[in-house]
């Protein structure tokens, strides 16, 4: 019931009014931790509310408990602190009293959200640096505006194409580059699963982070119709994020604005503005409001293991490791565990001769299963737990996830990489494969993986030229190049192009494979030989079954490919694909082995 003018506001009508809504309704522990401070508050026993006595009388805790050893009520508190500013932005925002959580305290207070005329002439007070946050709500606002004016200008089914370019740090000293590289990623992830925006995919985003200035030509290279750019720099106790958004047909500054809030913690700012952006999004698109309330600590990892996995292989220990450290701090933070399964997966692929391949291929289904149960419509646990289905040849729940991942997030490229690669491809569903490879590339047409991928799937369908026109957009220094362009190159009966580039490829066994298809049987042999030392963490049967597929032997080919097994259904579904592999599929043993992995004869 709403306060009347003449009735003053009551804290228990207001608790109550706050823990009926929608933001509270599903979340019980956090509606038991704040009416028990309210209710100690009321009745004048505030002072006595200290960490260790919520965390016995809320969450159970020994009479012992220690909070240095164990943050849980500190966690708890940052997530109903984020709650409580959900509630008053949304259903409360006509609330006359506002129940607030002064930061470094654990008393709330009471506070009538009516001003006189005096207050609003005086404008805000400097002890309230809630107005910050509401001068940055006022500028994502205006974003969301130019963007939608735009929109209105295009057909209703032609998509906005949008990219976020890399935020550029500007600290002079002791600046963290993760903060502005993972609020970046995350801005662009979050973006994704908004409906009639086309978002181009932080790889290729992050093609552009050495280079400044030419904002139409990044919108040229990327097909963007507005690019996102700005800049993160802190001195001492002084912070400032400038973000502007351009049209790019025309060069033209649709919006900007600055932000210098006299923190050092960078956080709250950037999550406001990620979230700010994406939510007021989806509010006027109509969709629905994903928002993660955690810990400053775990979400700060979080950006950090983002910002990793786009640096450098995304199963890198590091990135791993980083991720589990966000996870203990937050147990709750669903993309963080989505993230995890991710890395799991580039972990696992081809790693059959790894001591830990069955203990990986276990975390990724597990990291992917928890975060479906925190967060049943992020489309990028739906990706992960599809790509777990089938590592272990559960192709139709596999499918199912994929595909699902994509209704959910049709912008997602990982998610359309995901089920080309390892779905489609190892299933022999090459035409499927490669249209949502060419998606894939849409979304992403800076990524060199992307690149890759297309062309070894347009090598297995026998369509060389093509696949050499995808392998040369390779950087010179990948490795990938080598393997890629060399293979097709061979296809092409350009030999000694393919021999050039093969060796400059860690894939020892293709160029193996075309020493012995053109005839240098003696410069195989001595790279058989030397391969232990020349590329010793290249040693798995696939290499040798490469050499022996070289020299037609079916048995030896097939020997090795059954010692490969341990890589599993999409592995050796993806190898006997491979036009190397086409003389034995017609093999008993191949069906047989086909069989023993899980794979559809």
């Amino acid at each position: 019931m709403a306060n009347t003018p003449s009735s003053p506001p009551n804290p228990r009508e207001e608790l109550e009014r706050v823990l009926s809504s929608s933001c509270f309704a599903r979340s019980e522990g956090l509606s038991r931790l704040l009416r028990f401070l309210v209710e100690r508050q009321l009745e004048g026993k505030g002072n006595e509310l200290k960490e260790s006595l919520i965390g016995v009388q809320v969450y159970g805790r020994n009479p012992d408990y220690d909070p240095k050893l164990d943050s849980t009520v500190r966690s708890e508190m940052t997530r109903l602190r984020a709650r409580l500013e959900k509630y008053y932005s949304t259903e409360g925002d006509k609330d006359s009293l506002v129940i607030e959580l002064p930061k470094g305290s654990y008393v709330p207070t009471f506070r009538q959200t009516a001003l006189n005329a005096d207050e609003l002439m005086q404008g805000p007070k400097e002890e309230r640096p809630g107005h910050i946050w509401l001068a940055a709500s006022l500028a994502v606002f205006a974003i969301i505006a130019s963007i939608i004016g735009g929109w209105s200008m295009l057909r209703r089914n032609q998509p906005v194409s949008i990219a976020v370019l890399p935020l550029v740090d500007f600290t002079k000293e002791g600046g963290d580059p993760y903060i502005a590289d993972g609020l970046t990623s995350e801005i662009i992830s979050e973006l994704t699963i908004i409906e009639g925006l086309t978002v181009r995919s932080q790889t290729s985003s992050f093609a552009f982070k050495s280079k400044s200035g030419d904002v139409r030509e990044a919108g040229k290279q990327l097909a963007a119709d507005y690019i996102v750019e700005g800049s993160v720099a802190r001195e001492g106790s002084k912070s400032r994020i400038d973000v502007r958004l351009i049209r790019t047909r025309d060069d033209t500054p649709i919006w900007s604005e600055k932000f210098e809030p006299d923190r050092v913690d960078l956080l709250s700012i950037r999550d406001e503005i990620s979230r700010g952006i994406v939510n007021s999004l989806r509010l006027k698109l109509g969709r629905g409001r994903r928002r993660y309330e955690t810990s400053p600590e775990a979400y700060d990892l979080y950006l950090r293991g983002r910002a990793l996995a786009n640096r450098r292989f995304p199963g890198n220990n590091e990135v791993i490791q980083v991720f589990q450290k966000a996870i203990a701090k937050d147990p709750l933070l669903a993309p963080a565990y989505a993230s995890l399964a991710g890395a799991y997966a580039y972990r696992s692929f081809g790693r059959a001769n790894n001591p830990d391949h069955e203990e990986t291929l276990s975390n990724m289904r597990a990291a992917a299963e928890k975060a479906i149960q925190l967060d049943p419509l992020l489309a990028e646990a739906h990706s992960a737990l599809g790509v777990a289905y089938a590592r272990n040849a559960q192709w139709e729940q596999a499918e199912l996830s994929l595909r699902r991942a994509i209704q959910m997030a049709p912008n997602l490229s990982i998610a359309h990489a995901n089920l080309a690669m390892f779905f489609l491809f190892p299933l022999g569903r090459l035409e499927e494969a490669l249209r949502e490879e060419r998606v894939d590339l849409q979304l992403d047409p800076l990524s060199g993986e992307a690149h890759y991928r297309m062309g070894l799937m347009l090598i297995s369908a026998g369509r060389y030229d093509e696949a050499a026109s995808y392998c040369e957009k390779l950087p010179a220094e990948d490795s990938l190049r080598g393997e890629c362009l060399g293979r097709a190159r061979l296809g092409q009966g350009r030999a000694a192009e393919a021999l050039k580039v093969l060796a400059t490829s860690n894939e020892w066994g293709y160029l193996a494979y075309a020493y012995e298809k053109t005839g240098h049987h003696d410069e195989a042999e001595k790279l058989l030989a030397n391969a232990p030392l020349v590329y010793p963490k290249r040693q798995g049967p696939l290499q040798y079954a490469l050499v022996f597929a070289g020299r037609s032997d079916r048995r030896r080919t097939i020997d090795e490919l059954e010692r490969a097994s341990g890589v599993g259904a999409v592995r050796i579904g993806f190898t006997l694909t491979e036009p190397e592999f086409a003389f034995i599929r017609d093999d008993p043993r191949v069906r047989t082995l086909r069989r023993k992995v899980g794979l559809p004869e």
